[in-house]
């Protein structure tokens, strides 16, 4: 029997949906009796790859970044930052390996899965079409409107809450093989998503009244620190709610294993948007995407984190 490791990103919606796609393609297409072992995967200061992680006989890495290892036999990525090293995209662009894919024009890696093995491998994407979708729309930040994006009002924007922002550790490789076959208003009622929904619901609204107390709004750019709380899952367009004036936003955050700090565009406010965020987060180690991105600090490095946040504050700030 096959096995196969598929390691994905962690507490994001877009990186357990490409888990998801890419796991009912495999079982369809490639080899349906093959036993998978799902790895999450979390942005920090270290480097993401241990040794022994590919252990495998395929091993899989879907929307987390580039392992120059000759032990990965498939990789999909969006992301700008999507090297950990020059030399990382140099050898990628030299030998890319017969199933490496890599695509930053792609607003999510679920879109970006689905039509690669749609149109190499004949996978039939359309059972998956809600759930390709909503990773497309969630991800790429391709809501109507800042309230649309808030009001929880959605099957998928729940299940986003509760894999982005659950107390309990590992819920996301937990329900991939569900969420492959699964409608996600189904998705939302089972008993390892239903327990974390109401609170995390309850939480939601309460971090709106703290970012209402906590955004600074200034020359067009949002800032808030929130590494007091216990809020690194808040929904990231609540500051463009509260203040639809805001162009970019920048945030300190953390959790037990990093301190971050996240960079963001209004999407409903872009005219004046010329920063590249994810080059301006790649100067502290860190990336992403052009119009959002992050940077991950060891947890006892949040000063250094708070320093950073208001430095390129400042500079998104700056005319």
């Amino acid at each position: 029997m096959t096995k196969v490791r598929l390691c994905f990103h962690d507490r994001c919606f877009d990186g357990t949906a490409s888990a998801a796609v890419f796991y009912r393609f495999y079982r369809e297409r490639v080899d349906g009796k093959a036993e998978f072992q799902f790895t999450g995967m979390t942005h920090r200061a270290k480097h993401p790859w241990e040794e022994g992680l590919f252990d495998g006989d395929q091993n899989v890495i879907v929307d987390f970044k580039y392992a120059n290892s000759p032990k990965v036999t498939w990789w999909f990525d969006h992301h700008q930052s999507a090297f950990l090293t020059p030399a990382d995209a140099e050898y990628f662009r030299s030998y890319p390996g017969k199933n490496m894919y890599y695509d930053p024009e792609y607003k999510s890696c679920t879109k970006l899965i689905a039509t690669v093995t749609k149109e190499k491998f004949g996978f039939d994407t359309k059972p998956l079409e809600n759930l390709i979708y909503w990773g497309d729309i969630i991800d790429g930040a391709q809501f109507a409107t800042a309230q649309s994006a808030t009001e929880m009002a959605e099957p998928a924007t729940q299940l986003a809450l509760v894999i982005e922002a659950a107390p309990e550790n590992g819920i996301p490789a937990q329900i991939i093989t569900q969420l492959a076959y699964r409608p996600l208003a189904e998705m939302v009622k089972l008993p390892i998503v239903a327990k974390h929904l109401e609170p995390l619901l309850e939480r939601h609204w309460k971090s709106i009244e703290v970012l209402r107390e906590r955004c600074e709004s200034q020359d067009g750019v949002i800032f808030f620190d929130v590494s007091d709380l216990d809020l690194e899952g808040y929904n990231k367009f609540i500051p463009y709610l509260l203040h639809p004036e805001g162009v970019y936003s920048v945030s300190v955050s953390a959790s037990p294993v990093r301190a971050k700090v996240s960079l963001g565009t209004n999407p409903w406010n872009q005219a004046t948007a010329d920063k590249n965020l994810a080059s301006l987060a790649e100067q502290y180690g860190g990336g992403g995407h052009p119009r959002v991105s992050a940077i991950s600090f060891d947890p006892q490095d949040l000063e250094r984190a708070r320093q950073v946040a208001r430095d390129l504050a400042a500079v998104l700030r700056a005319k």
